[in-house]
């Protein structure tokens, strides 16, 4: 994401979207209430006063909203962005509704009343960090699985299956599996420019398809890890998995599920935690809040139910008192673990009686 222009006294900051992964920042940034602006598609009626005589175009205008609804599909691509209008052209009637469809290329700007502190670090995160480009292969001796990592989870990619000599056939196979899957990574490693190659497997299936790639242009590119089986299920096991953690440590994927394993470490001894809306909101209240965590299926949920205001209320409380807001994507385990305990809980300061 790029910052064009940023002016927090006035509660402006003007963005353009770079990539699909803005999207998901975006849709935690913005909220209901906000005023996004930017040029955008709408039926504008061209002709006489009569019904007979009026043609509907599409004409790019430049609108103002207040935010009433933010709709994120996570696995379309979409954001949309919706409220009535108050700013615009004169042919453009104050008070009926628009939504803006943002992708990428898309320039906005957000004016808030107050931007909370967590909202100013993900747009620092969005704009600032690069994210490293990596994409994660499961293998064995026939199947390998491929995702690439993304700033709010992993995407899957594909699935290989070899056609491999088995034990107990007397017909002779020349296998080009091996062959086939440094080829895919390799053509992954033009299409997405990767600065990594996580690369694992059970056993030694890892370390012989390393040996197979010494010539290639990506095998200075590889890490090895150990997993127990070869899954789609396995990219979750990778993840919290040493190496990995070590090879990514300023992703911050790896950084919310370490996150959320801590929170369900203090529930196992009862210490300083808190899950669940009530108890959470509750040490929001008390300033005891060091970390909070939300998912953005909650945040989506709560919107659609129209409840998020004391959600954000809680959020704020936490803001004040100097703690981290943290919006942990589902998408990846440690967000669905969260959503086990209810899509929110805290690290604590100290303990809250409830």
């Amino acid at each position: 994401m790029k910052i064009i222009h940023r002016d927090l006294r006035h509660g402006k900051v003007k963005v353009k979207i770079d990539n699909l992964d803005d999207l998901w920042y975006l849709s935690a940034i913005i909220d209901e209430k906000d005023r996004v602006s930017g040029k955008t598609e709408r039926k504008i009626k061209i002709g006489g006063s009569t019904d007979r005589s009026q043609k509907v175009a599409r004409k790019q205008v430049y609108l103002a909203v207040e935010v009433e609804k933010i709709e994120f599909h996570k696995y379309a691509n979409i954001l949309r962005v919706s409220g009535k209008i108050t700013d615009g052209p004169e042919d453009v009637s104050r008070g009926t509704y628009h939504t803006f469809n943002l992708e990428q290329e898309t320039i906005i700007e957000i004016t808030k009343q107050h931007w909370l502190r967590y909202q100013v670090d993900k747009l620092k995160e969005a704009s600032e960090i690069k994210q490293t480009s990596v994409v994660i292969c499961i293998v064995d001796r026939e199947d390998a699985h491929f995702a690439l990592m993304k700033k709010y989870g992993y995407e899957y990619l594909t699935s290989m299956q070899g056609n491999v000599q088995k034990k107990d056939s007397p017909e002779k196979i020349k296998s080009t599996f091996y062959a086939d899957v440094i080829k895919q990574l390799e053509e992954y490693n033009q299409r997405y420019n990767l600065d990594k190659i996580i690369i694992a497997s059970p056993g030694f299936w890892k370390q012989y398809l390393q040996e197979q790639m010494k010539k290639s242009q990506i095998a200075k590119k590889i890490i090895l890890v150990t997993c127990s089986t070869v899954s789609k299920r396995s990219f979750e096991e990778v993840l919290k998995r040493e190496e990995t953690i070590s090879a990514l440590k300023d992703d911050h994927i790896v950084k919310d599920i370490n996150l959320v394993e801590e929170v369900l470490k203090e529930i196992m001894k009862d210490g300083n935690v808190a899950y669940g809306i009530r108890e959470t909101k509750k040490a929001a209240q008390n300033g005891a809040v060091k970390e909070f965590l939300i998912t953005d299926t909650l945040i989506q949920k709560k919107r659609q139910d129209n409840t998020f205001n004391s959600v954000e209320r809680a959020m704020k409380d936490v803001d004040t008192a100097k703690g981290n807001v943290h919006i942990i994507s589902s998408d990846h385990e440690g967000g669905k673990k969260l959503d086990g305990l209810g899509g929110i809980a805290a690290l604590l300061r100290y303990k809250v009686n409830y």
